[in-house]
């Protein structure tokens, strides 16, 4: 049996290579693309509902997905814990699965995997991330999720150290960890998590610099966890064997 598809955001960068992956996966379909000007109800009938949209629109998308009792795997940036949590009772009453993913590339879950690994050793947390210019919304999904993990990691030891965070220079607090947000021409995506302590710090880097080539095999992965999940998953990591669940 064929797994519908309906795509929102399909035309978009993202949503294009989702497409295209979605094509190589046996048992499979794209049904439906739609785009920003599309009736939500083009929705129904989809057993899969990939949301590739905005931050602007995605919360209707996976309200009406969820709604309709479809299961929908969520890949657009901007859901914090916080907004996650709106939608956690809605999943959990239908009984449907929603996925949210903030990156899909491998490399980046192992950063921020890492990072959360060292956090509880270092009393200073800080991150800087870079995207293209059109990139519309800031922080970053990645980095949002970043230092949630971070924020999980440090349980015991309590918040990070962030001196004159009231100062807008000092980038938006997120888990109490600062993120400085770039928009610039001529960057994919890239993330810098900075941990500092007494004498040293330890800087880890990502760089996605083909992003066809790096969010695919996330994809692959995602795509049929999301067909078949119950209730709300967040993070790539839960579909690899990092020793981090959500």
């Amino acid at each position: 049996m064929t797994t519908k598809v309906a795509l929102v955001g399909g035309t978009g960068k993202l949503g294009t290579i989702i497409g295209s992956v979605i094509a190589e996966l046996d048992g499979f379909a794209v049904t439906r693309v739609l785009g920003s000007s599309s009736d939500l109800s083009e929705l129904q009938g989809a057993d899969l509902v990939v949301d590739a949209s905005t931050p602007q629109i995605s919360v209707d998308v996976v309200r009406t997905a969820v709604e309709q009792g479809s299961n929908v795997l969520v890949a657009t940036s901007g859901w914090s814990a916080e907004r996650i949590a709106l939608v956690r009772p809605l999943v959990d009453a239908a009984g449907t699965g929603a996925v949210f993913i903030p990156n899909f590339s491998l490399g980046s879950v192992l950063g921020s995997a890492l990072a959360a690994a060292a956090a509880p050793f270092f009393g200073s947390a800080e991150i800087i991330e870079a995207h293209r210019e059109t990139k519309i919304d800031s922080p970053s999904g990645t980095a949002v999720r970043t230092a949630e993990l971070i924020a999980a990691a440090r349980a015991e030891q309590g918040p990070v150290s962030a001196p004159h965070a009231d100062q807008r220079a000092r980038g938006q607090q997120v888990a109490s960890v600062p993120i400085h947000s770039l928009r610039r021409p001529g960057v994919i995506a890239k993330q810098e998590v900075i941990l500092s302590g007494p004498g040293e710090s330890l800087t880890l880097t990502h760089d996605t610099t083909d992003s066809a080539l790096a969010y695919a095999p996330g994809i692959r992965l995602a795509v049929p966890y999301a067909a078949s999940a119950t209730g709300v998953v967040v993070g790539l990591e839960n579909m690899i064997d990092l020793g981090l669940r959500s």
